[in-house]
C-alpha cells in the first residue's frame, strides 16, 4: 500500500497534533517494514526536526519569508502555509501517476485538499479528525460565526466522501455520525509517560522552594484562554483563602500570557504561592507529573480531549477538571474530580483535594489502572492496525 501522509503542521514539534502524528507514523513503519512495495510519503510544514523512521519519506512546503513559528489552531500564518501545502500535495500525486498512491490519510484541514484530490484523481482518503474545523473556525473568529452553516456543510462534504473518519473522541465521532461517516473509527490518544529512569522527583518541589508538607498543584499546557487559566487563578485565590499549604504551579505558554497571569496573581494577592515558570522541555513531563500532589484541567472551550489527559491519569496523580465533554468522555468521577466550569466549583474542588491525601492517592490509583488499560501505545497501534485492515480490504475490493 502506498499512502500520501498529509500532515499540515510544524513537524517534529513536541506538541498535541505532530506527536499524535509521530506515533500514527511509527504505528506504520512497523506495520509495512522490510517490504518494497508498501510507502509512506509525508507531506508537512517547512518548520519542525526531521524525524527518519523505515518506509516514511518526509516531504516538505518551501520555506516561506516572514512565515516562521506558526502555532497551533486557525492562524494567517497557517492559511498562508496551506496554500504552499496544497500545491506540493498536487505536485505529489502528479509525480506518482505512473503508481499512484492507494489512500491519502488527511489530518485536520488537510481533509479539504484529499477531497480535491479524490475529485480530480479518485485516489480515496481517510479523514483524521482532531477537532471540528468549523467550530474551531467560529470559536477563533467571532465574526464568522454567521458562517457556520456554510463552514459545517464543508466538513459534512469532507466526511461524507471519506473512506473513513478517524477522530480522537467520543464528541468528534458524534459529529462524524452525525455528518453521515460510512465508517467511523475512533483513535483515542495515549500516555506520553516515560517511568523509567526519571531524574529526581522532588526536582520541582525544591526549584518553587516548597515544603515537605505543601502540597503541590500543577498545570502544564498552554495558556490560551480556552484552557481555563483565569478559571483556574480565580479558583486557587479561593482556596490560600483556607489553605496556606497549598501551591500552584503552571508549566508552559508565551512570554507575554506569562506576564499576564503573573500580574493577575499579584492582583489577587497569591503572587507568593503561584508560581508560573515558562515553558519547559516535554521529556521533562514525566518528573513535573510525578512532582505534583494534583494536577489540573480547567479547560472551558472545546469537545477534543487535549493529548495531555492521558499522561495525566497514568501519572497516578489526583485530577481536577471541568466537567465538560473535553474530559467526562476520557474521565468519570472514580478516577477524578470532575466539577462546574466556575469559580466556586472549582475552588471546592481543588481544596477537597489539598484536604484530603487518601483521597488524592484513591483517585490516582484508580486513574493510573485506566491508563494501562485503555491508553497505552499497545492498545493505539491495535486500534489503527485494525483500521488499516479493514482500509486495506476496503480497497481491494474496489479494484476487483
Amino acid at each position: 500500500m502506498n499512502i500520501l501522509f498529509l500532515a499540515p503542521q510544524p513537524f517534529f514539534q513536541e506538541r498535541g497534533t505532530p506527536m499524535a502524528v509521530r506515533l500514527a507514523l511509527e504505528v506504520l513503519s512497523m506495520r509495512f517494514r522490510g517490504t518494497k512495495e508498501n510507502n509512506i510519503d509525508l507531506l508537512t510544514y517547512h518548520e519542525g526536526t526531521d524525524v527518519k523512521m523505515p518506509q516514511v519519506n518526509l516531504h516538505r512546503i518551501p520555506k516561506i519569508p516572514f512565515v516562521n513559528s506558526v502555532s497551533p489552531g486557525i492562524s494567517l500564518k497557517k492559511i498562508i502555509c496551506d496554500i504552499f501545502f496544497l500545491f506540493k500535495a498536487i505536485s505529489l500525486v502528479r509525480k506518482r501517476s505512473d503508481q499512484n498512491y492507494d489512500v491519502v490519510h488527511a489530518v485536520e484541514e488537510s481533509v479539504f485538499i484529499a477531497l480535491l484530490i479524490k475529485w480530480i484523481f479518485k485516489i480515496p482518503y481517510i479523514y483524521d479528525m482532531d477537532s471540528s474545523l468549523a467550530m474551531q473556525v467560529t470559536e477563533k473568529w467571532f465574526l464568522l460565526r454567521p458562517l457556520d452553516p456554510v463552514l459545517s456543510y464543508f466538513e459534512k462534504l469532507a466526511v461524507k466522501n471519506s473512506l473513513a473518519v478517524v477522530p480522537v473522541c467520543d464528541a468528534l465521532a458524534v459529529i462524524a455520525d452525525r455528518h453521515g461517516s460510512s465508517d467511523t473509527h475512533i483513535l483515542r490518544d495515549i500516555s506520553m509517560l516515560d517511568l523509567t529512569n526519571l531524574p529526581d522527583q522532588n526536582a520541582l518541589r525544591k526549584e518553587v522552594g516548597l515544603k515537605d508538607d505543601d502540597v503541590l498543584i500543577l498545570y502544564i499546557g498552554n495558556l490560551e484562554h480556552y484552557q481555563g487559566i483565569d478559571l483556574l487563578v480565580e479558583s486557587f485565590a479561593k482556596v490560600t483563602d483556607k489553605s496556606k499549604k497549598a501551591h500552584l504551579v503552571i508549566i508552559g505558554g508565551t512570554e507575554e500570557h506569562v506576564e499576564f497571569y503573573k500580574q493577575k496573581a499579584k492582583n489577587l494577592k497569591i503572587a507568593d504561592q503561584t508560581h508560573l515558570l515558562g515553558p519547559r522541555p516535554v521529556n521533562h513531563l514525566s518528573t513535573y507529573l510525578l512532582s505534583a500532589d494534583i494536577l489540573v484541567s480547567p479547560r472551558t472551550k472545546g469537545n477534543n480531549t487535549p493529548m495531555k489527559i492521558y499522561s495525566y491519569l497514568h501519572s497516578g496523580t489526583a485530577i481536577v477538571a471541568t466537567d465538560l465533554p473535553t474530559h467526562t468522555q476520557v474521565m468519570n468521577k472514580e478516577v477524578s474530580v470532575l466539577v462546574p466550569a466556575t469559580v466556586r466549583d472549582y475552588a471546592d474542588g481543588l481544596l477537597s483535594l489539598v484536604e484530603d491525601e487518601g483521597l488524592r492517592k484513591s483517585l490516582g490509583q484508580k486513574a493510573h489502572q485506566l491508563a494501562e488499560n485503555e491508553y497505552t501505545f499497545e492498545v493505539f497501534t491495535q486500534r489503527l492496525n485494525d483500521l488499516y485492515d479493514r482500509i486495506g480490504s476496503k480497497i481491494l475490493a474496489e479494484a476487483a
